[in-house]
């Protein structure tokens, strides 16, 4: 079963969603789909709320960073990486693997 259709998601608009016990953040960026922890490693800020530029969001309380791709801690003052979740497209059908 499909978490979203690709045509719900807006490019370089994050969406927060549950699945099982992770509140995760999914950002579509053309035809590619990432998925994160929605928490920021350096505060407890939701990163749904961020802003999307290239293959990066930011955190919208502090400023961090963070590669889409990798989950890398991009800027200060995170330094931690982020955790990521590979994404299944088949059709229209969008699968975040916890």
């Amino acid at each position: 079963m499909s978490d979203f259709q690709l045509d719900q998601l807006v490019s370089g608009k994050p969406v927060k969603f549950e699945k099982g016990d992770k509140t995760i953040c999914v950002t579509r960026i053309g035809d590619e789909v990432f998925a994160i922890d929605d928490v920021c490693t350096h505060s407890e800020a939701s990163l749904s709320e961020g802003d999307v530029s290239d293959h990066k969001i930011e955190c919208w309380l502090h400023g961090a960073e963070f590669d889409l791709r990798t989950g890398a801690a991009l800027t200060l003052p995170a330094n931690i990486a982020i955790q990521t979740y590979p994404v299944t497209i088949v059709a229209n059908s969008v699968t975040v693997e916890i």
